[in-house]
């Protein structure tokens, strides 16, 4: 994994740009440095050329669902530890079971709470 100067990078993917910006202002106010995919062929083309140190992953995009990108990580062995939080807008109970058992580090849905998602994201990497 990379770290930047500014310290740990997080790659924020969702094709709703107010909350990509609402995630970026609040991580980046915690100290991480933020890098934002509009979508699942961005998300993944950006995690091959740079990887980040954590990836926050919508589901319900166009073309190249949250799911897609998520088989691809784990798909690959060297990012079989990425972790990544699916932050989705899906709540029923079958969804939440998808998430996991495609390999989510963590499932949270929207509206969300930003301290808990800030707390999460310090947590793993174990601050």
């Amino acid at each position: 994994m990379t770290n930047s100067e500014e310290g740990r990078t997080i790659l924020v993917v969702d094709d709703d740009a107010d909350i990509r910006m609402v995630l970026r202002t609040n991580l980046e106010e915690e100290g991480f440095a933020v890098r934002e995919a509009d979508g699942g062929a961005a998300a993944i083309e950006s995690i091959k050329g740079d990887p980040p140190d954590l990836v926050i992953l919508d589901v319900m995009m166009p073309e190249v669902d949250g799911y897609d990108v998520l088989g691809d990580i784990r798909s690959k062995p060297e990012f079989e530890e990425l972790p990544v939080v699916l932050l989705t807008a899906r709540r029923q109970e079958s969804d939440v079971w998808e998430g996991w058992s495609s390999g989510a580090d963590y499932y949270m849905t929207k509206p969300f709470k930003m301290n808990e998602l800030v707390r999460f994201v310090h947590y793993v990497f174990g601050e």
